[in-house]
């Protein structure tokens, strides 16, 4: 992405916690000191082992600044510091964002943001970690009953916030299945349904996530009641979330745990190679 302008964007959960000045001053440090070192974002990413998208959210305020990135640019720009400093405060920041999550969605997002590993079957629409600003912002404004336009902002912020775990170092393990029904589902018109193909493109080209579809040709189907979600927090045992209808669930029991998880390994089983799954994406865009 481009360095030039400034484009609008939703305030994020810690900007509704009053604490936007940190975040835009960390942003506009970076931005300037990486200037100053004749870097490009692209080449910031590679030395801090993210993406130059990453990096271009952060210096635009789509997302927030993590601790441990703000440490790892610190080095790679020979800051001396500079950003460190920040690290402890913006760690309170993000801890009083993640309260602002809805009650039932708590205790899942504390889960995620400590994951060691996440695997997420969808089944109506793309997961949450996959999608597109535009594309998370299309969904909640056909939410019923609707949402005031500043809850759907709010959401929109938190959920683009929630993917920083997919470039967090070092590096978590992610797998998507994807029914193949919903990649034909053009929701937010059809440029918003073309750039979320080309997010699907791109995440799924990250070294620690592992993208596959499960076609509509799938005639023994091991999982027909719907999406679900599996993580590992550090230092815990797995467990399963799903949500139906906003109505969630968080499954700790073993035994229902290892049944999701026996269902997730026989449709991984039935689903298209990586490969083959990307080039399916490309077909859909058009480009093969």
């Amino acid at each position: 992405m481009s360095d030039a302008g400034e484009e609008r964007r939703p305030e994020l959960p810690i900007e509704l916690d009053g604490t936007a000045f940190l975040f835009n001053t960390l942003r506009q440090q970076v931005k300037l000191l990486r200037t100053k070192c004749g870097m490009s974002q692209k080449a910031l990413g590679e030395a801090v082992n993210n993406s130059e998208d990453l990096i271009s959210s952060i210096e635009r305020g789509v997302r927030a600044t993590q601790p441990d990135f703000l440490e790892r640019v610190d080095d790679a720009l020979d800051a001396g510091g500079i950003l460190k400093v920040a690290m402890d405060d913006v760690e309170k920041a993000l801890a009083q964002a993640r309260k602002r999550h809805p009650d039932w969605f708590r205790a899942f997002a504390d889960a995620e943001a400590t994951a060691v590993a996440l695997h997420d079957y969808g089944v109506h629409s793309v997961p949450g970690l996959l999608q597109t600003e535009e594309y998370a912002r299309a969904l909640f404004t056909n939410w019923r009953p609707l949402l005031s336009e500043e809850i759907i902002e709010k959401r929109v912020a938190d959920r683009m916030a929630r993917q920083e775990i997919l470039e967090k170092w070092p590096a978590r393990t992610f797998t998507f299945l994807l029914e193949e029904a919903l990649l034909h589902r053009p929701i937010g018109g059809p440029e918003v349904y073309k750039q979320q193909l080309r997010r699907l493109l791109e995440v799924g080209q990250l070294r620690n996530v592992v993208l596959q579809v499960v076609p509509i040709s799938c005639a023994d189907h091991a999982c027909l009641d719907g999406a679900f979600t599996l993580l590992t927090p550090k230092g815990r045992r797995q467990v399963a979330y799903l949500e139906a209808h906003g109505y969630p669930k968080l499954i700790t029991e073993q035994e229902e745990v290892r049944i999701f998880s026996e269902r997730y390994g026989i449709m991984r089983s039935r689903a298209l190679r990586p490969a083959q799954s990307l080039s399916l994406i490309k077909k859909l865009l058009g480009e093969q």
